[in-house]
């Protein structure tokens, strides 16, 4: 869980989660959307997969990162249980 929260930390890394939101995408059409070198981009991603937030796939010299919807849905189920009820209300 704790690589999880490192990688949501930042806000570059949730800015690549957006982009995944819309679709699947190459490293180098990732990195287009940055200011940062492709290695920085790389880095990031490595910590996303490394949380699996994201899967990735190589096909040749091209690696395309997914996001990983079931880890996103379990974390999201985590973070409901701490919403208030309404029983919980003053």
């Amino acid at each position: 869980m704790n690589a999880l929260f490192k990688a949501l930390n930042d806000p570059t890394r949730r800015a690549i989660l957006e982009l995944l939101r819309e679709q699947p995408r190459t490293a180098g059409e990732i990195a287009d959307y940055f200011q940062f070198s492709r290695p920085t981009i790389s880095h990031h991603l490595d910590l996303l997969r490394q949380a699996e937030l994201v899967t990735s796939d190589k096909q040749g010299q091209f690696v395309t990162y997914t996001l990983n919807m079931t880890v996103v849905d379990e974390l999201l189920s985590w973070l409901l249980q701490f919403k208030p009820t309404n029983e919980s209300k003053p």
